[in-house]
């Protein structure tokens, strides 16, 4: 198995990604995939080494990543906008072999100090070559195609930076297993992404949410996505409008920057199906105000890095405002007391277990101890309740 595959079988002349007002093919997708695995590869990566993306939405990212994983190397989406000692310390901690960056990274990489990153070997830039830099498009152009090499469930596929349930930022361990185990679970719901869908990819793709929902599952089922750098709600419904959007995945803000929107027509969004929130919590009245006003029903989802990411789900169920839906297909949660005693009616901490679950923090024992039971359980520190009809 390798999730690289999920691009395999789709239509080579159905489009996959929309970027800048540029169409990417499924069929030129892979060949550019192909491509930069390839070129990775006369880099040097093989199996385990790990790739840093400091990268925006955009192709690259995704082509990036998708090569990364296909030498059987570990994916490290880093934030583009975070300062330069901070990526020096989260490439120190991961180890990064070859490390990937454009424009919108490229001030902050200036600042890196490259004598406290013994393990990188080159720098890769959307930007083109410069001294000690390799161009992406150089790169791309020049070397040869290379397929996937298939890796066992348990081969680690992507470090994921996250504060998870126990405080400072840790590397989270997801797997292929993990990644497709979620995808597969997203995909038991009624009503979920099909190819037909056209999806708002403005969720920051080095975050599990966009990681895995928007690029993992877009993909996965032949979906096309409509990459954006930045929201900006005037220009988002026109791209909303204009590109036909049938999928919006957001965190609660963008929501919000919609709801209070006077300007907004009501058949803004005429033809988005699936409204999707998640990430923190929606409020209510947000949810109410899209609703009366655009007819949107946004359908709240529960999730998190460690789960791969998503855990319960409103797709394919009557919304209820201010619950997060219902658990998927093959993920299991428990609501316990501070004993770890299951409960019933009550408010509990959520645990919750399935293949989706994380396989620790890296290189971060102890971490990984105070949230992963002997049985498999994950801790989430998140509190909940659930109702008789299995709302949580």
């Amino acid at each position: 198995m390798n999730l690289a595959h999920i691009i395999d079988d789709h239509d080579a002349d159905s489009t996959a990604l929309i970027a800048r007002g540029r169409t990417t093919t499924y069929g030129e997708l892979r060949e550019q995939v192909e491509r930069f695995r390839g070129g990775l590869a006369s880099l040097g990566v093989a199996d385990g080494d790990r790739v840093a993306l400091v990268l925006g939405n955009s192709p690259q990212f995704v082509v990036s990543y998708l090569a990364t994983l296909g030498l059987g190397a570990v994916a490290v989406p880093l934030n583009p906008t975070s300062p330069g000692p901070e990526l020096e310390s989260e490439l120190g901690v991961v180890g990064a072999k070859v490390v990937v960056i454009d424009k919108t990274s490229a001030l902050n990489w200036s600042h890196v100090d490259p004598a406290l990153l013994p393990t990188v070997d080159a720098v890769v830039s959307t930007e083109g070559s410069s001294d000690g830099v390799v161009g992406y498009d150089d790169l791309l152009a020049s070397a040869e195609a290379r397929g996937i090499d298939d890796v066992d469930s348990s081969h680690l596929a992507v470090l994921m930076f996250t504060r998870g349930t126990a405080g400072a930022p840790r590397a989270a361990m997801l797997t292929h297993g993990n990644l497709v185990s979620n995808l597969d679970q997203c995909l038991s719901a009624q009503d979920h992404l099909d190819a037909d869908d056209v999806i708002y990819g403005v969720l920051p793709l080095f975050h599990i949410f966009g990681l895995n929902v928007v690029i993992g599952l877009g993909l996965r089922v032949g979906a096309t996505l409509v990459l954006v750098q930045r929201f900006d709600p005037s220009t988002a419904i026109q791209s909303i409008q204009d590109r036909g959007i049938t999928v919006i995945p957001g965190a609660p803000a963008l929501w919000a920057s919609f709801a209070h929107f006077d300007d907004l027509a009501p058949d803004a969004f005429a033809n988005v199906r699936l409204a999707l929130s998640g990430a923190s919590r929606l409020s209510v009245s947000v949810a109410e105000t899209m609703r009366d006003r655009f007819g949107v029903e946004i359908r709240e989802g529960y999730g998190l890095t460690e789960a791969s990411p998503i855990v319960t789900t409103s797709t394919g169920s009557p919304v209820r405002f201010g619950s997060v839906g219902r658990v998927l297909e093959g993920v299991e949660i428990r609501l316990v007391n501070a004993d770890g005693d299951a409960l019933v009616g009550d408010v509990g901490e959520i645990w919750v277990k399935g293949p989706n679950v994380f396989a620790g923090y890296y290189d971060d024992p102890e971490a990984t101890a105070a949230v992963l039971t002997d049985d498999g359980w994950l801790r989430t520190g998140d509190m909940a309740t659930v109702d008789d009809d299995g709302y949580l």
